[in-house]
């Protein structure tokens, strides 16, 4: 039996989850506190293997919920914005739920869950990189959009990175994902000795570049591993000049 909490300041969601988690005959929910403060107190004291978990609500955010506790559960997010979603993948939740979410969706939730708490390790990550998050710690990992899938993806195999409207594109040697947040919070949360912003448009990672050379009188263009060229601002331009010893 998995025992879980539910951390919701909305009556409605967080009666759907009672009403959705009361058919699974392998989840118990424990406990249901409104606020981050009560939360903490209550997910230290009755230790739940699993917690649904709201992200924004009264007196704490989830995120700040999560640097609180000595206890380590499993963590679904559960929240009415989508644009928490990367946040909720690098702390290795185990799902994110966006308000309001169906019986489908809860359904494909699960499965996950299972697969994550029948694993032999304790899900100790989930804390670790919380904290890391919040004190503005490199990340080392992030989860991305592959189509219709969610999948991990290490720093060490972006090449680049590409603002889109309402996302950014990022690449590796050999394939395209997609992240739901701006060029300048991923630029937040990566290592800042590997990975420069060298345009507006465009972060590259050092590592891979092959070749920079003159694309006109002040700007430079910079060849990458995978084949790709990215024109620098005059700024980023600049910045790659003082690289040269």
């Amino acid at each position: 039996m998995v025992r879980a909490v539910i951390v919701e300041d909305e009556p409605l969601a967080r009666q759907t989850l009672r009403d959705f988690t009361a058919q699974v005959d392998w989840i118990e929910v424990v406990g249901e506190v409104e606020d981050g403060k009560s939360a903490v107190r209550v997910i230290n004291k009755l230790e739940p293997d699993l917690l649904f978990l709201d992200v924004q609500m009264p007196e704490l955010t989830g995120l700040e919920v999560l640097e609180r506790l000595t206890h380590q559960p499993a963590v679904v997010f559960t929240t009415a914005y989508d644009h928490y979603a990367v946040a909720a993948f690098e702390l290795e939740a185990v799902d994110y739920l966006v308000k309001p979410f169906g019986r489908k969706r809860f359904v494909a939730m699960l499965e996950r869950v299972r697969r994550r708490l029948s694993g032999d390790s304790a899900d100790h990550a989930v804390i670790d990189r919380a904290t890391d998050a919040l004190r503005g710690e490199p990340v080392r990992r992030m989860f991305a959009r592959k189509g219709d899938t969610i999948v991990p993806l290490s720093v060490d195999h972006i090449v680049r990175a590409e603002a889109g409207d309402n996302y950014v594109c990022v690449y590796t040697s050999t394939e395209r994902f997609l992240l739901n947040l701006s060029l300048g919070d991923l630029e937040s949360r990566l290592d800042g000795e590997r990975f420069r912003r060298i345009h507006r448009s465009h972060i590259i990672n050092l590592d891979f570049v092959t070749a920079i050379e003159p694309y006109d009188d002040r700007r430079l263009a910079v060849t990458l591993r995978d084949g790709s060229c990215v024109v620098a601002s005059r700024a980023g331009s600049q910045f790659l000049r003082g690289l040269v010893v």
